[in-house]
């Protein structure tokens, strides 16, 4: 039974629930198949499933970052560390033949972002570099389709990755500065956090110190647990550019797993 016929029935609706059926119950069935297959290591079957999820309904955050964190689990589970390059392919060829049937999905574009970005530990120095030109340029394709907070974050966030000599820390804040204008205006999520974090870097790497402390400040404000906050505020000089700098090292996998967007919802 899929999530959507549960609470159909719970809701005593589903004869107004067969009415409004779609695609989505089909991509539903398929997520929760997914869902299945990986909790038993089928990672083959799960891929596949959350693919069948996706082409039903191709713009869904949700199973699109999921599909993207059983990728990351089989890489790892066959290629211990970061997995090869190589496990990475399907996920962006899929993302490609995805993103050219539905060219107005926001998400998938954004999500074929992230299938980049999440290639990138896997590579070579120079394939990196060509791996996360092209996650930017999908990054844009989301924001010209939907400026969101999750993809003017994403994009924002990425530009921090690249050394000052490309110059890409203006943008960074540009955007930055946008998501958190956003979420000002919003209520508090738990994962406004990482604008506080990622906007003060921004600031930091634009030589603009005072203004870095007083974003991560206010983000330690609200959210006073918050670990990289609180190390960032703990240090200056050369120990907060090691620090920085530590952090932002591609070999080092970044965390795209979006789930706490929606589970927050």
């Amino acid at each position: 039974m899929s999530r959507r016929t549960f609470a159909c029935l719970a809701a005593r609706l589903f004869p107004v629930c067969l009415l409004l059926a779609s695609p989505m119950t089909g991509a539903d069935d398929a997520f929760d198949k997914a869902e299945r297959a990986l909790a038993s290591k089928d990672f083959d079957s799960a891929l596949g499933s959350f693919e069948e999820a996706l082409t039903a309904d191709p713009d869904n955050l949700r199973n699109a970052s999921e599909y993207r964190q059983a990728t990351i689990q089989k890489a790892i589970a066959g290629h211990p560390k970061e997995g090869s390059p190589a496990d990475f392919d399907r996920e962006i060829a899929f993302f490609g033949k995805l993103t050219e049937a539905n060219p107005k999905a926001s998400n998938a574009f954004l999500n074929y972002g992230f299938s980049y970005v999440d290639k990138i530990p896997a590579a070579g120095s120079i394939t990196q570099v060509i791996l996360a030109n092209n996650a930017l340029g999908y990054f844009t394709k989301s924001i010209e389709l939907k400026s969101t907070w999750i993809a003017l974050y994403t994009r924002g966030n990425s530009y921090l990755y690249w050394p000052r000599i490309f110059g890409r820390a203006p943008l960074a804040l540009d955007d930055l500065e946008k998501a958190y204008a956003m979420q000002k205006a919003e209520g508090k999520k738990s994962y406004h956090v990482r604008v506080y974090i990622s906007l003060g870097d921004a600031y930091w790497k634009t030589d603009n110190l005072d203004k870095a402390r007083a974003i991560w400040k206010e983000g330690a404000a609200q959210f006073p647990d918050s670990t990289p906050l609180k190390d960032r505020l703990a240090r200056d000089g050369d120990a907060l550019k090691d620090y920085i700098d530590n952090v932002l090292d591609p070999n080092k996998r970044v965390d795209t797993n979006l789930r706490e967007l929606w589970m927050t919802q």
